[in-house]
């Protein structure tokens, strides 16, 4: 019997769904489907409802040898502790689950704005490093590392040698101490963090692993505080106590080097290798974000993601250049 409800997945997938479904649900009918965009992973996801109550079904598609293999097991830890939305089947092999669907509102309208965002923010971090430890999967400096190496071949020769130069001074001072490290999900953009009204949950666990705690401290920092107030507001509340200096000090790095990844992450399958990029020439955030709102550039474009791979690797040296980066590498060098 054809199943109605399966028509919008594709036919290869089809089965996969069914079986999640059926082993999920039981007999239950699902009584509606609807395609949900905006994920960056390839994955496909769909609004399912049944028993009246909407859930995601996400199916994936690719499965290379870059595939983090630990991601269900990063997503099920992460859902018993209450930071992602309960998972009510998950099968890593078919590359399959079934979670509840949240119901998301702007993360602008979070209560108390900015300041009450950015301190949910850091506790959120906080409790996911208490979980658990994800299982440990590479080196995240030779991650990005490596980008970089992609990144300089995407460019013309030697425009990128001042970004290679100051990576390795921040390899060298920066401590690290692959023992303390702790469950990371090192990919939240505000894409994969969702306020119901309520709360904040965290999703897209394909980049999760254990890794340096401020990691993800920097990378919200880098989304969600663009002061020095709201970046003390994240620390402290992260933390749960004032940050020293030394904590201070390595946030700064390490949010040059998250600067470095989402660079390479931008270029990943739209860089031309016969055809490199000639310059660094980058609008201004404000500048951007005119261009956006006007209609100029597309958000998903290839021309988009490129102009914001040149805007981070514009304000990576821009912040090597200030006169606290400098003090930052002294300081995490020597304490």
């Amino acid at each position: 019997m054809k199943h109605s409800w399966l028509e919008p997945i594709p036919e290869n997938l089809q089965y996969t769904a069914k079986a999640a479904v059926s082993s999920a649900f039981g007999s239950t009918r699902v009584s509606a489907i609807a395609a949900v965009f905006g994920g960056a992973s390839g994955a496909l996801t769909y609004r399912i409802e049944a028993s009246d109550r909407p859930y995601l079904l996400r199916l994936e598609t690719r499965r290379g040898p870059m595939r983090n293999p630990h991601q269900y097991t990063c997503m099920q830890i992460s859902a018993e502790a209450g930071l992602a939305p309960p998972v009510r089947y998950a099968d890593d092999a078919a590359g399959v689950s079934i979670m509840d669907f949240v119901v998301q509102q702007p993360l602008d309208q979070y209560p108390d704005g900015a300041l009450g965002l950015v301190k949910a923010l850091g506790e959120l971090a906080a409790r996911l490093q208490a979980t658990a430890p994800f299982p440990i999967l590479g080196d995240y400096r030779v991650i990005i590392q490596r980008m970089l190496g992609y990144l300089r071949s995407a460019f013309a020769p030697g425009l990128l040698d001042p970004h290679l130069e100051v990576f390795e001074r921040i390899r060298q001072a920066y401590p690290w101490d692959a023992a303390s490290h702790v469950s990371s999900h090192n990919d939240p953009n505000p894409r994969n963090i969702l306020f119901d009204g309520k709360r904040l949950w965290l999703i897209d666990w394909e980049t999760a692993y254990r890794n340096d705690a401020l990691t993800d401290v920097a990378i919200l920092a880098e989304n969600h505080a663009p002061s020095p107030e709201l970046v003390d507001a994240i620390l402290r509340s992260w933390l749960g106590r004032e940050p020293d200096p030394g904590i201070r000090a390595r946030l700064l790095l390490m949010r040059l080097l998250t600067r470095l990844y989402y660079s390479g992450l931008l270029l990943l399958g739209v860089a031309k290798p016969d055809t490199p990029i000639a310059d660094l020439r980058a609008p201004t955030p404000d500048e951007f974000r005119s261009m956006i709102a006007t209609g100029r550039l597309q958000p998903t474009s290839t021309e988009t993601r490129t102009m914001l791979c040149k805007m981070l690797l514009a304000g990576f040296v821009e912040a090597a250049n200030k006169p606290n980066f400098e003090e930052a590498l002294m300081i995490s060098q020597h304490g």
